[in-house]
């Protein structure tokens, strides 16, 4: 019997991967981890994206729900996490069912009979060796090629300043929360009528900022500090009326507005050492103006990224850019250091090959640290990863994406990360979760 190509991860970007798969006439298997499909997008469920359905459905995957009755949501819509799961992942994943795996998780990855070291020709021709964890125990699968979906939720940064967790604050997590709380729904507890120190420069950061504004209006007593790594004339807000996804521009406009009519604190630079208790809250150490000082807080949002776990890869040959830990081809159209353009060629096989054959990383993980992903990229790259592993070349090579531009693009900036956040008042967004 012919070895499945097995995809790690039921995201939406896994998900699209076994969609082009079966499209090749290629048979997938894919592993989450959780017990339901896109258990990370489920949990920003009251997220809503900057980006609507139009960018947020696969070509493949849309074929297939067509083909089965499903009728697509209205293009110009924008959804949130929640909506994203109900209308499209969870039906896909009915179609794909029979290709699905849940409370399977992957622990391991290797060629058969051979560690990293082993080379010779027989390298490629071996079967990849999955390890996994499931209801059963464990147990071992074989498969002919691989794609790392996982994304890097996961695996969010810290908030020190060297990208190490700051002293102390793994020991005071319980008051640590990352990405973009629901403090205007499920953690408007903790957060209502306290004093909450936001870390980070990008979109996610202004969401959260924006949602704290809010409850600040419902709730009084609530305060917002607001630390960046940089000095405020160096942070980057975003194009404004000139990107092609308005919610996004907006997001960025209203989140400078913010910062300049003083309706939150802003502390920048600020570089965070430490993080203690203090009164039943939290003291916060960093460096301010060459000057070490320490602020209260009763909780921390630290939206300062994510980055890719590379622990279940250890037996693979993987070539990563030293920086942004993206393939070196792709690192150079997403790393900061060199552009802010959150506009990114779209990209496919070719681009995301390790020395591997037959290993790739797709989806938000494939973007290492980089914080400029978007959904529709991640389609872009499985299809062009399963027309390569079914043997056409021609269609892996072809380019059958249009992204929206930021309206920024500068080399004396780095970006802001990305967001996705629709113009309303409800919650805020995100689409980079693959």
């Amino acid at each position: 019997m012919t070895l499945p190509i097995a995809v790690i991860g039921a995201g939406p970007i896994g998900l699209a991967a076994a969609a082009h798969l079966r499209a090749r006439g290629l048979r997938p298997l894919v592993m989450e981890a959780g017990p339901r499909i896109a258990e990370a997008v489920r949990q920003w469920g009251h997220v809503r994206m900057f980006s609507p359905w139009r960018f947020n459905v696969d070509s493949a995957a849309r074929a297939l729900l067509e083909a089965r009755g499903w009728t697509p949501p209205a293009p110009e819509v924008f959804p949130t996490g929640a909506e994203l799961v109900a209308h499209y992942l969870d039906p896909l994943a009915e179609a794909l069912a029979a290709d699905i795996r849940t409370s399977t998780r992957v622990t391991g990855l290797a060629r058969r009979d051979m560690g990293r070291l082993r080379d010779g020709a027989e390298r490629d021709a071996a079967p990849f060796i999955l390890q996994v964890e499931g209801p059963a125990g464990e147990d071992s699968i074989e498969a002919a090629a691989v794609l790392d979906c996982t994304g890097t939720w996961s695996s969010p940064n810290p908030a020190g300043a060297h990208g190490l967790p700051a002293l102390g604050e793994a020991a005071h997590s319980a008051r640590i929360a990352h990405g973009i709380p629901d403090v205007l729904g499920a953690a408007r507890e903790a957060y209502a009528g306290r004093t909450t120190l936001v870390v980070g420069a990008g979109h996610s950061a202004m969401n959260a900022v924006l949602d704290l504004v809010e409850l600040a209006r419902q709730v009084p007593g609530t305060r917002i500090l607001w630390a960046f790594r940089r000095p405020l004339g160096a942070v980057n807000f975003g194009g404004g009326a000139k990107d092609g996804l308005a919610a996004r521009g907006d997001l960025g406009a209203r989140a400078q507005g913010l910062v300049e009519s003083g309706a939150v604190t802003a502390l920048a630079p600020f570089l965070i050492d430490r993080v203690a208790a203090q009164d039943g809250g939290l003291a916060i150490t960093g460096r301010q103006a060459g000057q070490t000082v320490t602020i209260q807080a009763d909780r921390m949002i630290v939206a300062t990224g994510f980055r890719p776990d590379l622990g279940l890869l250890r037996e693979v040959r993987l070539a990563l850019d030293p920086a942004v830990e993206a393939t070196p081809a792709l690192a150079p159209l997403i790393d900061p250091n060199l552009h802010s353009c959150g506009t990114v060629r779209p990209h496919g096989e070719a681009e995301l090959r390790h020395p591997e054959t037959g290993f790739y990383i797709a989806g938000m993980k494939s973007y290492g640290r980089a914080p400029t992903f978007l959904l529709a990229t991640g389609h872009e790259q499985v299809r062009s990863i399963a027309a390569h592993l079914a043997g056409d070349t021609a269609a892996a090579r072809r380019v059958e994406l249009e992204l929206p531009a930021t309206g920024v693009c500068s080399t004396d900036r780095a970006p802001a990360a990305p967001s996705c956040r629709a113009p309303s008042p409800v919650t805020t967004a995100c689409c980079s979760v693959a």
